[in-house]
């Protein structure tokens, strides 16, 4: 299959040239969804659920590949990804689940679409993907080519092309979950970025801009990754718990799923703050692997990350985008506080597969991108 053909590579900064990416089949289908008023409920500090959503999609679409790669990448309030043509189907049923559970467990509106390559090479944009292995057993991809950007355009323009679920309809959501506690910014601030190429720009000209802020952050410790070596910390309860009954309680009362989940998770804190091993499961491999797994940064249609980073190394990246803004060649949004969050999709905690999607804790990826919007 062409996923499984693309190599994994390992240098993140090698992502930034547009000839590291190889252009989906014509044939293959982009999935987008999108939370309204995402910014209205960060405001109204939904953040977690807000993030839950968007990793709810991903993880109804791992669910319905069944162990099956695929292209997908997370934006804080909602998600892109990619499937062949004898998939749509599936991954259509997938979205629209969500968006059912979206509505009814967090009266949270989701829009979603799916539309095919070629009508969005039709349109004038490309879709081309890379992977990057961030470990030695999670990779993830990476998109270029505008035409992400584009189909979520359309899907916010009322272009919603997934038929709508019946009431009731439950995605699967095996292995999503919130547990670990809000990483502290031990540099200073955690700082949500994104650079996007100006429309019609010249990608070699994008790349030189996304290569100089690579540079501008590379000093930081692990590039500005958040959570620390050995991994994020974790309470109990785990600030989650609600949010985790919500995606898997089925038809369980809530409040039932949420007792079960205070067990399993009591458990869990012991053995990660004794790190005694139990049944061949190594609470201090995993917590290190957690961190390992993250994606705290990414390439989608533009630049997007959430950094650990000091106020000096901030001023630097704000004085290069703004002279790469006033060049015509990108548009960028910045939004700063204290800490971030994790949410995540584990179908095992016995093997290091799990992936865990890194954002800001006090609006993140979508008040950076009203940034961008503000201009």
């Amino acid at each position: 299959m062409f996923y499984d053909t693309l190599p994994l590579r390992d240098k993140f900064d090698a992502l930034a040239a547009p000839d590291e990416y190889t252009p989906l089949p014509d044939d293959w289908v982009v999935g987008t969804s999108d939370i309204v008023g995402s910014t209205a409920a960060i405001a109204a500090g939904k953040y977690k659920v807000v993030n839950m959503i968007g990793a709810a999609v991903i993880s109804a679409q791992i669910n319905t590949a069944g162990g099956r790669a695929f292209p997908y990448v997370f934006g804080g309030d909602g998600a892109a990804f990619a499937h062949p043509p004898e998939f749509a189907e599936q991954a259509a049923a997938a979205l629209a689940a969500v968006q059912v559970w979206a509505r009814e467990e967090f009266d949270m509106g989701l829009r979603v679409g799916l539309y095919p390559v070629a009508h969005i090479r039709n349109a004038g944009h490309e879709v081309a993907v890379a992977r990057y292995r961030v470990s030695d057993g999670v990779d993830y991809a990476m998109f270029s080519g505008g035409g992400v950007s584009w189909a979520e355009g359309e899907m916010k323009n009322g272009q919603e092309t997934v038929p709508a679920a019946a009431a009731g309809t439950q995605p699967d959501l095996t292995g999503l979950s919130c547990r670990w506690s809000h990483m502290q910014a031990r540099n200073g601030t955690i700082l949500s970025l994104l650079v996007q190429p100006v429309a019609g720009v010249d990608p070699g000209a994008f790349a030189t801009v996304a290569a100089q802020v690579l540079e501008a952050v590379s000093h930081l410790e692990r590039g500005g990754h958040p959570s620390p070596p050995e991994g994020p910390g974790t309470g109990w309860p785990p600030p989650g718990a609600v949010l985790e009954a919500h995606a898997s309680r089925g038809s369980m009362p809530l409040a039932k799923r949420r007792r079960q989940i205070l067990f399993e998770t009591a458990i869990a804190w012991v053995l990660l703050k004794t790190k005694i091993k139990l049944g061949g499961f190594d609470p201090a491999h995993y917590q290190r692997t957690v961190g390992g797994n993250a994606d705290f940064r990414k390439f989608d249609d533009g630049l997007k990350m959430t950094l650990d980073c000091d106020p000096e190394t901030i001023e630097r990246l704000r004085a290069l985008l703004e002279t790469a803004r006033d060049a015509g060649i990108v548009s960028f949004g910045m939004h700063t506080q204290d800490e971030a969050m994790m949410t995540c999709i584990v179908p095992s905690i016995m093997d290091d597969t799990h992936v865990h999607f890194i954002d800001g804790a006090a609006g993140g990826y979508t008040q950076a991108a009203m940034g961008i919007k503000g201009g």
